[in-house]
């Protein structure tokens, strides 16, 4: 029997139809507004195979046809009408950026406030986004606040022209999509677990070129909530609240070949089983927005479940938040090629007690061909932390062609050269860089020339600063206090070690998913070297380590990084090693 959707079926279904109530008196006296996006039919939004012929007959004795026949109530005002106390007893009002949001005090529909960075942040990168976007088409947004300064151009169109030309119709003024309005040339975006709505109503109010936005849940109670609140904000003209399964309502959209410009997916838990409909219900060049809260999986804790959700084995390391965001990474691109599809990542963020990463997905049967090349595994040894890295693919190039075959390997023994511990294999992760620096630049300028648009803005340009100067071309980290602890000695600053890296002739960076770690592309060895030397200065009572102990190990090995011919002392070794940044380090002997 053909799926259809009529209101008095899905009330009577969920048993909230009052006896001697019409369905449009019942929406008006509870003032719901369940409406389906705009380019979707109704049925394909709540479907139920056995709704047809469900409850014909209300318990009054009315049929629909007849209800059809009847006027209004003059109560009604479902299209553009306001209640006069919209706020109910016992329900609290909670102001995010410029969204206000009613809230019941039975907490039956979550809200996170310590999410206000991650909705600030994702304003901020789809607004760029759309920008980007929208200036192919010779359109301009205009963002309240804005100063105006130069924007660097930035080209991620993956083969195309850079999207600065101007518009196709010749006009000598680009025309403006202002925050508010409707832009018929716009994106549309799909908040696929809305809750309350503050999301969209975020990108409603506060981020322009929106040809649509539509925020969907699978609870009722949350759907009800929802529509209260895009009324109470006026922004029904470009929010529209869904009831459905987040996975068949992009499946659907999908199968009508009307994808969305920009999904953004934030569950309480794991995104895992989003993320096929997701890739596919993405437009061409689309944008993807992840957040994943459950970071203990993803951290180490539970390795065989991070497996059956992400297709990669987690492993407890220092390293573990940047791990995650690889293996989120890794799972897109992985789903994503099943359908001759690849993502390229915009931005990825770990941050509190959840991972954030931006990516936009593109189709192209040669470019997934070299995802393999892209993803590794990693040897983590269980007694100094050391790790190395194991492509899964080899890309080679022959003058404009590539090659594509499996790797060699492995790259480590059957034990640690360092400490002689045994290792534990990791992933497959991503291994490409984790952020495009070009739109991070973008994002960066665009809140400077807007100071004191979002609430937290200084830590999201802190963090986005950090960003930039990652090393991109160096998957995780090292932290001090593993290196030292794994010795036993006290832990140098962060100066000292990023100066004594630097003057071996290796860069290094820190990174914002740790605030004590280093990204360097200095081999192990080095590391233990320079570890070596600082012991030497800072020594530790080798009687009290043990024969099997990894400091033993180590330390029992002479520095050999950097020695010419011959032997020198220990003495003058660690000062060769360390003049400028041990004990004897100099205010400005650091460039």
């Amino acid at each position: 029997m053909k799926a259809t959707f009529t209101p008095l079926a899905w009330f009577m279904r969920h048993r909230i139809l009052q006896l001697g109530r019409t369905v449009t008196n019942q929406l008006a006296g509870r003032g719901r507004r369940f409406l389906p996006p705009k380019d979707l039919p109704a049925g394909k939004l709540c479907p139920s195979e056995d709704m047809e012929g469900e409850c014909p007959q209300e318990a009054n004795g009315s049929h629909p046809e007849q209800r059809e026949e009847q006027p209004p109530t003059s109560d009604l005002a479902m299209d553009a009408g306001s209640w006069a106390d919209p706020v109910k007893t016992g329900e609290t009002v909670i102001t995010e950026g410029k969204a206000k949001i009613i809230f019941p005090s039975a907490n039956e529909v979550f809200y996170n406030p310590v999410q206000e960075f991650n909705r600030d942040l994702t304003c901020a990168v789809v607004t760029e986004f759309i920008r980007l976007q929208l200036s192919a088409k010779g359109i301009q947004i205009a963002v309240p606040g804005e100063e105006k300064v130069k924007k660097v151009v930035v080209d991620l169109s993956e083969g195309e022209e850079a999207g600065s030309d101007p518009a196709p119709d010749g006009e000598g003024a680009a025309r403006a999509a202002a925050v508010g309005e409707v832009c018929k040339e716009g994106v549309r975006i799909l908040e696929a677990l809305a809750a309350s709505g503050l999301r969209s109503i975020r990108f409603a109010k506060e981020v322009p070129g929106l040809r649509a936005v539509v925020a969907n849940d699978f609870s009722s109670k949350a759907v009800e909530l929802m529509a209260r609140n895009v009324q109470f904000n006026g922004v029904g003209h470009l929010v529209t609240s869904s009831l459905a399964d987040a996975r068949m309502l992009m499946y659907q959209q999908k199968a009508e070949k009307h994808p969305f410009d920009i999904i953004d997916l934030d569950p309480y838990g794991s995104p895992a089983t989003f993320l096929d409909a997701a890739v596919q219900a993405v437009s061409e060049g689309g944008l993807l927005c992840v957040t994943c809260t459950d970071m203990a999986v993803m951290a180490g804790n539970s390795g065989e479940t991070c497996y059956s959700k992400y297709g990669a084995m987690s492993i407890k390391g220092k390293f573990c938040h940047e791990m995650a965001l690889r293996i989120i990474l890794h799972s897109l691109d992985l789903r994503a090629n099943c359908y001759q599809r690849y993502i390229v990542p915009l931005l990825s963020v770990s941050a509190d007690f959840y991972i954030r990463v931006f990516v936009r997905v593109f189709t192209g049967q040669a470019t997934v061909k070299a995802s393999a090349s892209k993803q590794a595994l990693v040897y983590n040894c269980v007694g100094c932390g050391t790790h190395h890295f194991q492509r899964l693919g080899k890309m080679t190039s022959h003058g404009s062609n590539f090659k594509y075959s499996a790797a060699s390997g492995p790259p480590v023994g059957p034990s640690c050269e360092h400490c002689h511990q045994r290792h534990q294999l990791g992933g497959p992760m991503w291994a490409e860089p984790l952020h495009d620096q070009a739109f991070v630049q973008r994002v960066l300028l665009a809140l400077g020339s807007n100071p004191g648009r979002f609430g937290t803005q200084d830590r999201i340009q802190g963090v986005l600063s950090m960003v930039t100067e990652e090393l991109s071309d160096v998957p995780l980290y090292h932290t001090l206090d593993c290196l030292s602890s794994t010795i036993h000695c006290n832990t140098p600053s962060l100066l000292q070690f990023r100066s004594a890296l630097l003057h071996a002739g290796h860069r290094v960076s820190l990174s914002h998913a740790c605030k004590n770690a280093i990204k360097t592309d200095a081999p192990p060895s080095v590391l233990w070297d320079i570890m070596r030397c600082w012991e030497r200065l800072h020594p530790v009572k080798r009687e009290r380590l043990s024969d099997t102990s990894p400091a033993f190990h180590i330390l029992s090995v002479e520095p050999t990084y950097g020695l010419g011919v011959g032997r020198e002392s220990d003495q003058h070794l660690a000062h060769c090693h360390l003049c400028c940044w041990g004990q004897e380090l100099v205010g400005g002997s650091v460039a």
